[in-house]
């Protein structure tokens, strides 16, 4: 995807920026490339730094309701004390380290309802800072995350959407100010304990830490209540396990030990 507009806040006669991405589709932990393409306008003006920023919608518990919100959570400077001449055309390069916690936003081809995300260009000119349109970013999973996903499908358990939460896990080391939840509803073999269940990963490079919330359901003369896993895969072991039986095994163990007991697991 390409955006090109004026720079509004420079009013009429300003320069323009094309901002070009080598390829909009990554992974956590590898390089998004691309180019900001600028236009000088009808005067000359001083650049006082352009900026990428990656963004992503953000849902934020309010004083009186919730909200959605753009949030950045990684940014790199392009240039910076450029000087713009009347009409002079610039080519800057750029490359932007995806954070190991980036959310995933689609898999196998297909968007995950509820996830936004892009990379946002900021262009400052003497005090006046213009913010560009948001060039979309498709973030496809690490292979171990693929797997884990697959399994789910492959255990019959159905998606229902994906959004991103504001906060912190405790007692896991998280860098990003938010957490990715990815909605299920219960396969079939599980549906007389739980109603849904909410898949969170937080990644580094050595693995990813797999947290897994479930609504289950009361009985007779018990109330229903939230059950939580907590497991780590680490990125060697992608292909090496049925993770399928692994998904199996995790969620029996949850379900069955009421793991929020144990595992010290809770949302900050």
């Amino acid at each position: 995807m390409v955006f090109k507009k004026m720079l509004g806040a420079f009013g009429v006669g300003g320069p323009s920026v094309d901002t070009v991405l080598s390829n909009p589709s990554t992974r956590p932990g590898l390089v998004l490339g691309g180019q900001v393409n600028l236009t000088g306008g009808s005067h000359d003006v001083e650049i006082d730094h352009i900026t990428v920023g990656l963004v992503a919608r953000v849902e934020i518990d309010g004083a009186e309701e919730e909200y959605d919100a753009l949030v950045e959570f990684h940014r790199i400077q392009v240039a910076g004390g450029l000087h713009l001449r009347e009409g002079q055309q610039l080519s800057l390069p750029f490359q932007v380290a995806m954070p190991w916690e980036t959310p995933v936003t689609d898999l196998y081809g297909q968007h995950l309802h509820g996830m936004t995300m892009g990379l946002r260009t900021e262009v400052a000119i003497r005090g006046a800072i213009d913010k560009g349109d948001l060039d979309p970013v498709y973030v496809h999973p690490l292979p171990v995350q693929e797997r884990i996903l697959e399994a789910f499908g492959r255990l019959g358990f159905g998606f229902k959407g994906a959004d991103l939460e504001r906060g912190h896990i405790s007692g896991l080391h998280q860098n990003l100010p938010f957490y990715q939840e990815v909605e299920y509803y219960a396969a079939p073999q599980y549906a007389h304990d739980v109603n849904e269940v909410e898949l969170t990963f937080v990644a580094n490079e050595h693995g990813v830490d797999v947290v897994l919330e479930f609504d289950k359901r009361g009985g007779l003369f018990t109330g229903g209540h939230d059950s939580y896993g907590r497991y780590h895969a680490a990125h060697a072991d992608a292909d090496r396990v049925d993770w399928a039986a692994q998904v199996d095994t995790w969620v029996r163990q949850a379900l069955d030990g009421y793991q929020s007991l144990h595992t010290g697991h809770g949302y900050a």
